[in-house]
């Protein structure tokens, strides 16, 4: 059993470590959440290791080139030349770390219960490496209890003992791709650990790199707070889109109603309607919680429910779609539709649940013949289907329909009215441009 000295001794030679910045700072999972917080902490003035299994991103990240759209390649070529960063995907790179942040991907599989092969595979390959004194922190979007059932018992087992020997916290991330206000370093960081040591320590960790920590009493609450967060995005969202549908079936436009009800100054908050629901987050984290509340025997049928009409919005666009073309006396079958925006959401290249995708798909199942622009997105490959980005207002004028599914900032707006025949908008990004040719949301 180890005295109370020892245990004061790990906390303090760690604590003293990340206050001079000598710790040795390792993150596993070099994407959209990894490479930023990675290139934070380097540019505190810590020495960082990024961990990834694809060797083609570590490759291209020695050379200084980023793949993630908020990290200048410049930046990462800077922290190289500082010898503050290197990637590698070398889990041996462990036995030399301080500090892990663990930032893979969390998906859900088919059957919508999580997958979490990839948190196992990342928790394995650390625990071959595993040393006294380690500060673990999970930041992949996960269900309450991941961090205490999953990673504690696996680093237990070599012997080890969480806020004595070692320091295990959750924290999760908040990344909004494309923000330009918001960014790691100025978005608030929750924090919760296994032991009061450790969320003293996880939050003395990120205070050094971040504005802002907030500490909370474990890591099952850390975990619960992004998935309040997203599931109350999701669940508002679909309001907002069966306040589409219905204002629809009556003749009345969604986006004027919304626009007036926001003048109320309080106890109303807009969200808006849309072609469906992606990205990282919002489509799938609200799922991690409705399957931990069913094992509890809970059911969570505000989440089920705005996933299903969420899920509903692409069927919806493609009958607007349909429906549009047939007042301009022409079958969806055999019509040249062409698809202005395929990432997820405006001015990023990230298409990961993209409503686009699965717009392209029924377009396609109903005999369209399709083409697409994207600035951001050169390229679109699914089932059979592979498309490479055209130019907007060339290819408008050669479709029988343009529907724009995200409105990117980038797009020629006037140019698209000007060239186009009919245009179906599910943004309102053509609100300022009344025309007969546009049928909105």
């Amino acid at each position: 059993m180890r005295t109370a000295s020892k245990v004061v001794g790990t906390l303090e030679a760690l604590k003293e470590k990340i206050e001079s910045k000598t710790a040795r700072v390792g993150i596993v999972g070099l994407g959209y959440v990894g490479l930023p917080l990675a290139t934070e902490f380097a540019k505190a003035g810590f020495t960082v290791t990024g961990i990834d299994v694809q060797p083609a991103k570590v490759e291209g990240l020695n050379r200084g080139e980023s793949h993630v759209q908020d990290v200048p390649s410049a930046e990462i070529a800077e922290l190289l030349k500082q010898r503050r960063f290197r990637a590698t995907s070398d889990f041996s790179a462990v036995r030399e770390l301080d500090t892990i942040n663990i930032c893979v991907p969390t998906p859900l599989r088919k059957t919508k219960d999580p997958d979490m092969s990839f948190i196992v595979s990342a928790v394995d390959q650390i625990a071959k490496y595993f040393h006294p004194g380690l500060l673990v922190i999970l930041e992949s979007t996960t269900y309450p209890g991941t961090t205490d059932e999953l990673l504690l018992p696996t680093f237990e087992k070599l012997g080890f003992q969480a806020g004595q020997d070692f320091f295990l916290c959750f924290s999760p991330e908040r990344v909004d791709p494309g923000n330009p206000t918001f960014q790691t370093h100025n978005t608030p960081k929750v924090v919760g650990g296994i032991t009061p040591a450790c969320t003293e320590i996880g939050t003395l960790f990120f205070s050094q790199a971040l504005e802002k920590v907030v500490p909370v009493s474990n890591t099952r609450v850390a975990e619960m707070v992004k998935l309040l967060e997203n599931t109350f995005r999701m669940i508002n969202i679909g309001l907002a889109n069966e306040m589409a549908l219905m204002c629809d079936g009556m003749g009345i436009n969604v986006w004027e109603v919304i626009e007036a009800a926001a003048t109320k100054p309080f106890g109303f908050m807009p969200f808006y309607p849309g072609p469906g629901l992606g990205g990282h987050c919002i489509p799938i984290d609200p799922f991690y919680l409705s399957w931990k509340t069913k094992q509890s025997g809970i059911e969570a049928r505000f989440i089920d429910l705005a996933g299903y009409i969420n899920g509903k919005m692409p069927h919806f666009v493609v009958d607007k779609v349909q429906n549009a073309l047939n007042t301009h006396g022409k079958p969806l079958m055999g019509s040249r539709v062409h698809v202005a925006g395929v990432a997820y959401k405006r001015n990023i290249d990230d298409v990961r649940e993209s409503p686009a995708l699965d717009i392209i798909l029924l377009l396609k199942k109903r005999g369209a013949l399709l083409s697409y622009s994207d600035p951001y997105v050169p390229q679109v490959k699914l089932d059979e289907i592979a498309l490479t980005s055209r130019p907007l207002v060339e290819s408008a004028s050669q479709a029988d329909c343009v529907v724009i599914v995200t409105d990117h900032s980038d797009f020629d707006y006037q140019g698209l009215l000007d060239s186009a025949r009919l245009i179906v908008d599910t943004r309102n990004a053509m609100k300022s441009f009344p025309s007969e040719k546009i049928v909105r949301l």
